[in-house]
């Protein structure tokens, strides 16, 4: 084909191998900006799709875990009180009940020994009142207190159907007391209930004897029933525990899946950038050069 004035060929394709490579630059300069290599739909559709719900999932593992925190601050707040109101020799159910052995003795003054009872008693019922967090007290409960509680252990999603997994509590298997008097220490068994054991008035008499080895076994089994207690709401920290290290290795695995998918390889793309600026540079060299034919036309015409 001759020259041209109208038709420069080799700048047309000069010019279109130019945007072509400024077309690839930008997208590698966006790449290296966001860190992603599907960003957005039109990068890649099927990823970026299973991306957001990766995301999505991880956000509500994220919940998950926020909930798992919340759950074991609330166990150990009971637990803690529970394995109190147990105690050990110097205080709770077990100094009550080694109380009651003593005052099996003949001649004792047991006035004074229902003075430490009276005591130990109030602070059983005081440690039962200050177990609460956020609100929440499962030892010490009312009529509003729900009978069960759900604490959220799990996520998972199958397809497009979520399943949220929870850890489901009977209140009542921890209620020391109640408003109905229900509760494990305020349940009348017999003459009175743990709460309310008075043996001041007792004396040596084989009646007053009888009714003391009812107290002393009443007490005894109390301390099963709130060891039993204590014993389950360990059982359910140590899940929680377990389940809350599982859930934060889960959504760093999500976190890496979702990364293979879309984050770009950024030593690819730095010698992607590199080449891409000098073809860049050599095709505006090119079109310059290609540009100068037209210039060449005129010295045809000059005399």
């Amino acid at each position: 084909m001759g020259s041209s004035l109208l038709t420069n060929s080799s700048a047309m394709t000069a010019l279109q191998t130019l945007r072509n490579v400024s077309s690839q630059l930008a997208t590698t300069q966006n790449r290296i900006s966001t860190g992603q290599r599907v960003a957005t739909a039109s990068d890649n559709a099927a990823y970026w799709s299973i991306a957001t719900s990766m995301r999505a999932d991880n956000a509500a593992l994220s919940a998950v875990s926020d909930s798992l925190g919340l759950s074991a601050a609330t166990v150990d707040t009971e637990y803690t009180a529970l394995t109190a109101v147990v105690g050990d020799k110097t205080g709770g159910l077990t100094k009550l009940q080694a109380l009651l052995v003593e005052a099996k003795t003949a001649g004792i003054d047991r006035t004074k020994i229902q003075a430490d009872i009276t005591q130990i008693q109030q602070q059983m019922k005081g440690t039962a009142n200050a177990a609460t967090f956020n609100g929440v007290n499962w030892l010490s409960t009312t009529a509003t207190t729900p009978a069960t509680f759900n604490l959220v252990s799990s996520f998972s999603r199958v397809g497009g159907t979520p399943t949220i997994g929870s850890i489901s509590l009977t209140i009542a298997n921890y209620s020391l007391y109640t408003a109905t008097q229900g509760g494990i220490l305020d349940k009348v068994s017999g003459a009175a209930s743990i709460d309310t054991i008075s043996i001041a008035a007792l004396t040596d008499s084989t009646a007053d004897m009888t009714t003391l080895d009812g107290y002393i076994a009443q007490v005894t089994a109390g301390i099963n029933s709130v060891a039993s207690a204590a014993a389950d709401l360990g059982a359910v920290k140590n899940r929680i525990s377990t389940n809350t290290e599982f859930v934060k290795t889960l959504m760093d695995s999500v976190d890496r899946g979702v990364g293979q998918l879309v984050d770009a390889d950024m030593n690819a793309e730095s010698t992607r950038l590199q080449a891409l600026q000098t073809q860049q540079q050599l095709g505006v060299q090119a079109l310059s050069i290609a540009n100068q034919n037209s210039q060449s036309i005129l010295s045809l015409f000059r005399g």
